[in-house]
């Protein structure tokens, strides 16, 4: 007997999904509940599973375009299991000797954890090669390697050195292009880019913030704040609670339009901003103005290991009322960032540089960075976007401010 593989509901709003993924190809044997395939919607990426047993028969490619309720395949349940298979002794010490023979033992070149790939994949290369690598600082990212079993051999970097600024593996003076289609969420993204740009009155405000205060503090309490709420003491927690402050003082940046009508929210459901694989996501801190600075580096690390995975649901990148995004972490100095529709206002965070600053008459070096909110003119004024930039720049090159959401003496005075 066959039992049919249907794409599933994911959503009220959701009519087409793509096929992004087989995990099991056909004639697999898939156990029940196994995840077979990955589905994409213009929101999120979903799983099917396989409802039992047996041998999978695939309909349908990778990259098609579905209707909820189509079949993608079928799953033959009488089908035995096959029996595993071993590779015999006598062949697996054969393998493993071919691949461990060389003329010289390998170097193994491990990359700065800066510049290292996320799988952390040590990268093998003959001392000859390695000794140059190191003698002429060549990245070894830019090498592409021919030797036995991936190695970079001499030959390998000297291509480099001789063809500098050229991709690795690309041939010279090619003239090749590649026409790939648009996923449902880059089309999604696309769609809504336009609109915002389109259908509302979007100006950008600017300022910068001193980051010396913040990058102080979390020199000193990092150790002891990790060890106490096993998380890092990142940026984010402190420009999502200032924001928080300034979002409760200044109602209308965390406004948005619904007809005639403005909808003021009493709370901040903050999104954030965060390149995954498949394009842009915006996953959403809920009632970040409750939530204390580990609870927010915890939800943030959580969303964003998420979205690295495709793994977020619908609720997890809908309902925000304000969005923050950082550009900082790709080297942007300055931008202006596009509003996520129906919200009314972004922050655009940017890379932190030293710059001479001038301080009671004195040029100082300071870590500094710009920041930007764009805002929907409609529903917010010049002044009160202004007004709400500088508070969050006040709040952020005060931290202590962020206890009271004040000034401590003005708070003690009551002023």
């Amino acid at each position: 007997m066959s039992v049919e593989i249907k794409v599933p509901t994911v959503g009220e709003s959701i009519n087409e999904v793509t096929l992004t993924k087989w995990i099991k190809k056909d004639g697999d044997y898939v156990e029940r509940d196994e995840v077979i395939a990955e589905l994409e919607s213009e929101k999120a990426t979903f799983e099917i599973n396989a409802e039992k047993a047996g041998i999978l028969h695939t309909t349908v490619k990778e990259e098609d375009n579905l209707q909820i309720g189509d079949i993608v395949g079928t799953i033959d349940d009488t089908a035995e299991k096959p029996a595993s298979k071993e590779a015999p002794a006598k062949e697996k010490q054969a393998a493993s000797k071919e691949e461990t023979k060389s003329e010289a033992p390998d170097v193994t070149i491990i990359k700065p954890e800066e510049n290292r790939p996320r799988e952390k994949e040590n990268i093998k290369a003959t001392p000859v090669a390695a000794a140059i690598l190191a003698e002429k600082k060549v990245d070894v990212s830019k090498v592409k390697p021919t030797g036995p079993n991936g190695r970079i051999t001499k030959h390998d970097v000297m291509d480099a050195l001789e063809n500098p600024g050229r991709a690795v593996g690309k041939e010279m003076f090619s003239r090749e292009e590649k026409t790939q289609k648009m996923s449902n969420l880059r089309r999604t993204i696309s769609r809504r880019l336009v609109e915002a740009k389109n259908s509302t009155a979007m100006l950008t405000t600017f300022n910068e913030v001193d980051m010396g205060p913040i990058m102080e503090l979390r020199k000193k309490y990092k150790e002891v704040f990790k060890k106490t709420h096993e998380v890092n003491l990142g940026f984010m927690s402190f420009f999502v609670k200032s924001c928080c402050f300034a979002l409760q003082e200044w109602p209308s940046v965390n406004a948005r339009i619904d007809g005639d009508n403005i909808v003021l929210h009493e709370f901040c459901d903050v999104s954030i901003a965060v390149s995954s694989p498949k394009g842009l996501v915006v996953p959403v801190i809920r009632n970040a103005e409750s939530l204390s600075m580990a609870e927010i580096e915890k939800e943030v690390v959580q969303l964003a290991v998420k979205a690295r995975e495709s793994k977020l649901t619908i609720e997890e990148m809908t309902g925000g009322t304000f969005t923050i995004t950082n550009g900082g972490v790709f080297g942007s100095l300055m931008s202006t960032p596009i509003l996520n529709i129906p919200q009314s206002a972004i922050l655009g965070m940017h890379n932190i540089v030293e710059r001479p600053m001038a301080v009671n008459g004195q040029v100082v070096i300071k870590p500094m960075m710009y920041i930007a909110l764009s805002y929907d003119h409609r529903v917010i004024d010049g002044r009160e976007s202004v007004s709400f930039l500088v508070r969050v720049k006040e709040m952020l090159e005060n931290p202590e401010q962020l206890l009271f959401g004040k000034d401590p003496v003005k708070a003690l005075l009551q002023l």
